[in-house]
Order: structure tokens, then C-alpha cells, then sequence
């Protein structure tokens, strides 16, 4: 096979919008970008100006440019939503925005609710909602719906089904930005018409109203009126940019050569044999560790079964036994606490030691799970006293990290005796995969299904670490400093807190008037002040 010729196939390019995509010698996408002329946008990293110019990042790029790809899109919002889609399938190593999991913003609205109402989404679920988007550009989209709700008169409150006690703290209907639907000034039927033509609206029926508005702003101009002129100008820009109807870009439909679906069995076959693995890593577990500060250190576990998420085993852990920010011993705690609880809970349900067979304790948890998988599958149903569901070992475990945090891991399974069990370690800067015992990783190319099965698995663990990680500052946040204060139950804490609304007019207070709340006393008042005092 000839090598590619970049310069040549330019030719073809068109002058149109799209995005391109940057390959190397081994066939990996390591760029993706959207142009509003593709030819000219792909002809500049050929020129040899742009090499001379351009930084040491954009060199390499430019230097390690094999061939490319791309694809044709009708304007510039859908450039950026396939540029987005693109950068998520493929990760490519000198793309930097749209790596994260942030969506672009999407519009719903429950049309089976009392009164409908828009609201802003990044998932699309399947809860019975009409969906709009996703949209390109959030600051267009906020600006347009905050003119369309005010146009139709629709409610922004966010009560399912408002009525006048919610009323009574709104000032919408007062200012007719709302028809006010909670307390009959319309019926529900009108409201409801109104919603179905926002609706029409935002599906691009809006030329009428569009028009309206332009000449609107024509007359503005013609009266000198210039700030009403502009800001109807800019109006007009984000509404054009919300109702105009851009195609959806999903994984496998609608975008050639851009990537085949999602197969977790093939991707399962072709994980096993790069790793050379004795049997299919049906069930995967997947550790990760978030710092955020010395007083939150947690970590995450996730488990895939068959390629997909098996929610219901995942796990959330504190590190309890490691002081400051310390990745290493932290993944050696929580992959201990882990494993040794699996071996546990084994021990117990059969009433055997498994350290006093012949057999090593991944061998008699294996010999275990056939013999439960046979038992259900023959439907036989442990009698008496109802017992936990058995836990089995996973295939294979991934740790996030390189060689340190591998390590780490290695030496908890091997106190377990489970120093058998298949484990690697991702590495998240260049996805390179270590195994125990191998000094050299295996690199794998982005558009292989196994390096995204284990994309997938590291980022889901990230996901649930960070997620615990900021429900415990959130609670935090939410903790009272009188918490720390002795002798302050919860109970007289929330006396406090109800009495003096805070506690900086706790701080305020004189020593009397704290005492007088019911179940204090002047002595625990004392107490009290002097223990703000101290904590400034």
C-alpha cells in the first residue's frame, strides 16, 4: 500500500464548514478541528510559513501529520457539535477542550405536567420529555428562552404545580413577564397552547416573529434609537442561532468513518488478547483515588459486567488510614479493604478458612463461584436464615495510574493471597498500560475498542470518586461551627440556630439572652461565648 499524500488530497477538499480530523503514521487520530472553509484551514498546516511560525505544540502536530479526514456540515454550530462528538470518541492527544464529560446544553419540557415549563438539560433521558438541541452556544440559547418565556408568558418558577401561596413570592405576572396560570388568570388549556407554540418556535417555526422583530429594529434605527436598535440586533443573532435546526450527531449514525458502535463483547475479546488473559474479563472492577484536600481524601470503586456498568456494586470509600495526600498508600488501602472484605464474606457464608485448603485463595474463590452459578442456575435456594448475595472476584483490576499505584495494589493482593489476579494500571497522560513484572507499557491506538473499554471504566471511576469527593465538602459546608462546641447537642444547636437565625448573631448575642433558649443555662451560655471568642 502507497503512502498518503496529504498535499495531493487537498485538492478534494472543499470550501465548505466541517470538521477534520489529523492522523499519524499508525493510523491514530491526534487531532480533531472544525473550519469554516475546510481547504483553506487544512491547506495552512501544509505551508511551509506555518511551520517556521507556529509553537512548539503546533510543530509537533504539524511534524507528526500522517493523513487526515474530515467531514462536510451545513454551518458553523453543527461544525462545533460534530467537533465536540469527535473529540470524546477519539481523545486526541493535542486536543484539549471537549475532553472532560460536559455536554453541550439541551432545552426539555414535560408536557404532561399541570403547567409545562422549559427547563435546561445536559443528558437526554428517557422520562416521557420533548427534548430541543443541543445547542452550540449556551449564552445564545439562555438569551433567546429568557425572551421566548417572557413572549408566551410562561412560568419560570420551579414548583410542579404552582399555586397561590407559591404566587405570593413571584413577581412575574406583576412585571407580565407570566400569564400567571397558578391562580386561573389563564386557563390550563391556553397555557398549554402557549407552550405547543414555543415549541413550534424553538422547531424553527419562527419566521413570522423573527420578521416582526427585524422590523422592529429597522424602525428603532430609522428613530435614532440606537440602543434599542443594537440590543434588538443582538436578540435577533441568538434567536436565528437557537431555531435554526442543526443535525444531531450520535455514535455510529450520521457520521461516516467516524468510529463503528459500541461492541463490550469485541472489545472484551480484543482486551483479552492484549493482555493474554486466561479467561474473558467478563467482570472488571476499576479503583480510583480524588484529593481534593488532606481532609477529603476518597476513592471509588466500579464494576463492568459484559462491557457496561454494573451500578448497583459500586463502591464509595474513605481513606482512613493514610495522613495528607498520598495516591500510593491510598490505593493500597482501599484495594485492601476491598478484597479482604470479598475474601471475608466468603469465609463466612461457606464456614471454611480458605487458607486451610490446598488450593490458594483465588482458586477456592473460583471453585466457589461455580458452585453458587451452578446452584442458580438449577434454581436452588439457600434455606433458613437468608444470607448476602455472594460477591465473586472480578477478571481483572484496573487501578488509575502508573507504575506507583500498580505497585501498591500488588503488594495488598499478594498479603492476600490474591497476587494471581489479573490487574494493570492506566495511565491517564499518554493511556499507556502497565502490568506487574512488565517495565515497558503497552500503548494502544485510540480508535481500538479495548483502550476505550478501559477509557471507559477509568472515567466512570473518576466520576463516582469526584461525585462523593464533592458531597462530602458539601456536607461540610453545611456543617455549623457549633458543631464543634461542647456540650451543644443537635438538638440545642438547632434551638440556637432557629432562635438567632446564624451564627454570627450567636456572636452577637449577650450571655443572658443565650441562656434564656430552653435547655442551655447561663453555665453552657458561658461556654458558648467564650468558645466563639476563640474561634474568631
Amino acid at each position: 500500500m502507497e503512502d498518503p499524500d496529504p498535499k495531493a488530497k487537498l485538492r478534494d477538499v472543499p470550501h465548505q464548514p466541517g470538521v477534520y480530523l489529523m492522523k499519524d503514521r499508525f493510523g491514530s487520530v491526534i487531532y480533531v478541528g472544525k473550519a469554516k472553509s475546510l481547504r483553506k484551514r487544512l491547506s495552512s498546516y501544509f505551508s511551509p510559513s506555518r511551520r517556521r511560525m507556529a509553537d512548539v505544540k503546533t510543530r509537533a502536530l504539524i511534524k507528526s501529520i500522517w493523513d487526515f479526514d474530515y467531514h462536510v456540515v451545513r454551518n458553523e454550530p453543527e461544525s462545533l457539535l460534530l467537533e465536540g462528538k469527535l473529540i470524546k470518541d477519539y481523545r486526541p492527544k493535542y486536543n484539549v477542550s471537549f475532553r472532560d464529560d460536559k455536554r453541550f446544553l439541551l432545552l426539555k419540557v414535560h408536557l404532561d405536567d399541570p403547567f409545562p415549563r422549559f427547563q435546561f438539560s445536559r443528558v437526554r433521558k428517557e422520562d416521557g420529555a420533548r427534548y430541543f438541541g443541543p445547542f452550540a452556544h449556551s449564552g445564545a440559547l439562555r438569551s433567546a428562552i429568557s425572551w421566548m418565556n417572557r413572549q408566551f408568558g410562561l412560568r419560570t418558577c420551579r414548583p410542579l404545580a404552582p399555586g397561590e401561596n407559591d404566587y405570593r413570592h413571584c413577581n412575574a405576572d406583576i412585571i407580565r413577564n407570566c400569564s400567571a396560570p397558578c391562580i386561573g388568570r389563564i386557563s390550563p388549556e391556553d397555557y398549554r397552547a402557549r407552550v405547543e407554540q414555543a415549541c413550534d418556535f424553538l422547531s424553527g417555526k419562527s419566521g413570522e416573529m423573527l420578521e416582526a422583530l427585524e422590523a422592529e429594529m429597522r424602525q428603532a434605527a430609522a428613530a435614532l434609537d440606537f440602543e434599542r436598535a443594537a440590543g434588538l440586533r443582538d436578540l435577533l443573532a441568538d434567536l436565528r442561532e437557537t431555531t435554526t435546526p442543526a443535525r444531531q450527531f450520535q455514535r455510529g449514525r450520521g457520521v461516516p468513518k467516524a468510529g463503528a458502535n459500541i461492541d463490550p463483547l469485541a472489545d472484551l475479546a480484543e482486551l483479552r488478547e492484549i493482555l493474554q488473559l486466561s479467561r474473558p474479563p467478563v467482570v472488571m472492577e476499576c479503583f480510583d483515588i480524588s484529593n481534593i484536600s488532606d481532609n477529603h481524601c476518597v476513592a471509588s470503586m466500579v464494576r463492568f459486567r459484559s462491557g457496561s456498568p454494573d451500578s448497583a456494586n459500586y463502591r464509595r470509600y474513605r481513606i482512613k488510614t493514610v495522613t495528607g495526600q498520598d495516591d500510593f498508600a491510598s490505593m493500597a488501602e482501599v484495594v485492601r479493604r476491598r478484597y479482604a472484605r470479598i475474601l471475608l464474606e466468603a469465609r463466612e457464608q461457606t464456614g471454611s478458612d480458605l487458607s486451610e485448603t490446598q488450593l490458594s485463595p483465588l482458586e477456592a474463590m473460583r471453585r466457589l463461584e461455580q458452585e453458587v452459578e451452578a446452584r442458580e442456575a438449577q434454581g436452588v435456594e439457600n434455606s433458613g436464615k437468608k444470607r448476602k448475595p455472594f460477591v465473586r472476584l472480578p477478571d481483572l483490576v484496573i487501578v488509575d495510574g502508573g507504575k506507583g499505584q500498580l505497585s501498591s495494589a500488588c503488594r495488598e493482593l499478594q498479603r492476600l493471597g490474591l497476587q494471581d489476579l489479573p490487574i494493570i494500571g492506566l495511565a491517564k497522560k499518554r493511556e499507556e498500560i502497565f502490568r506487574p513484572g512488565d517495565p515497558d507499557p503497552i500503548v494502544l491506538s485510540h480508535d481500538q475498542g479495548a483502550l476505550k473499554l478501559l477509557q471507559r471504566i477509568r472515567d466512570e471511576a473518576h466520576r463516582w470518586a469526584n461525585g462523593y469527593n464533592g458531597l462530602l465538602m458539601k456536607r461540610r459546608i453545611t456543617e455549623s461551627l457549633l458543631d464543634d462546641c461542647p456540650g451543644v447537642s443537635a438538638r440545642r444547636k438547632a434551638a440556637l440556630l432557629k432562635h438567632f437565625g446564624s451564627v454570627a448573631k450567636l456572636r452577637k448575642a449577650a450571655v443572658e439572652e443565650i441562656a434564656a433558649i430552653e435547655g442551655v443555662g447561663r453555665v453552657l451560655a458561658e461556654g458558648i461565648v467564650r468558645f466563639l471568642e476563640t474561634r474568631g
